[in-house]
């Protein structure tokens, strides 16, 4: 398999579990083992759009029992003969060769993946964001022996662009440094929300300039936290800011 695979570098590796674990989009060939009629393919590809029922390959590397996995999408993109070219939106952990193999069944004329590529993980959409290793090695030349770091700048991305498709709490200056200590959130600490924050999911906690704090687990929704005066709503668990960036006020009131 070629395509997209998101590599993290020092603190920011905290944040990658966040990223791998997201909506994944491939393109594969499937080989059909004799051809098929072209509404019949796609009759079957709308089958197994939605949650669907898997059973993990023999070389794979988790337990082989049956789970579900949610195909958010099969696009056919070409099919010739006994070749099938699809693009697929699925949730992490969906095997395409088994997809592809399940396809090959409910046809009845049996099937298998003949190529793979990863065109997106999370955030990071293979015709945005992709860079060669060729390229990685040409701009660590350049900031090394000529002490030009454009190039460097333009591949490594900041860890913000991580979170895109995270909810997000914007808290107050104040609140920061306390987060930082790996304190849980209180409404009085919040400026703003989107509207997608809810019970259980994980949200980050950005200050007003949009740097990165800290993950957290949401305790309330976000209509509930709107209607909230005091109390914790965000249990944090993964914090990435270092500590001192922002005033301690929370340090100052302890001692007063």
């Amino acid at each position: 398999m070629t395509g997209v695979l998101p590599v993290a570098l020092a603190n920011a590796t905290k944040v990658i579990g966040n990223v791998i674990h997201t909506i994944k989009e491939y393109v594969m060939v499937i080989q059909l083992h004799t051809p098929v009629d072209n509404e019949r393919l796609r009759e079957v590809l709308r089958y197994f759009t939605g949650v669907i029922y898997q059973r993990p390959p023999l070389r794979s590397s988790v337990k082989r029992v049956i789970r579900t996995r949610r195909i958010h999408y099969i696009d056919l993109l070409e099919h010739s003969d006994r070749y099938v070219l699809v693009r697929v939106g699925c949730e992490a952990g969906t095997y395409m060769r088994k997809l592809a193999h399940d396809i090959g069944l409910l046809l009845g004329v049996g099937a298998h993946m003949r190529e793979l590529r990863r065109t997106r993980t999370g955030p990071y959409k293979e015709d945005e964001t992709l860079v060669r290793m060729q390229e990685v090695s040409e701009a660590l030349y350049l900031w090394r022996n000529k002490g030009d770091e454009r190039y460097l700048r333009k591949i490594i991305l900041p860890v913000e662009t991580a979170i895109a498709h995270l909810p997000k709490i914007i808290i107050r200056d104040t609140a920061v440094d306390a987060v930082a200590h790996g304190a849980h959130l209180a409404v009085p600490g919040i400026v703003r929300l989107t509207k997608d924050v809810a019970l259980n999911k994980t949200v980050a906690i950005l200050t007003l300039k949009g740097e990165l704090v800290a993950l957290g687990t949401a305790l309330k929704s976000a209509v509930e936290i709107a209607n909230m005066k005091k109390g914790i709503v965000v249990r944090t668990k993964r914090v990435y800011m270092k500590p001192g960036i922002y005033p301690a006020v929370w340090k100052k009131r302890q001692e007063q």
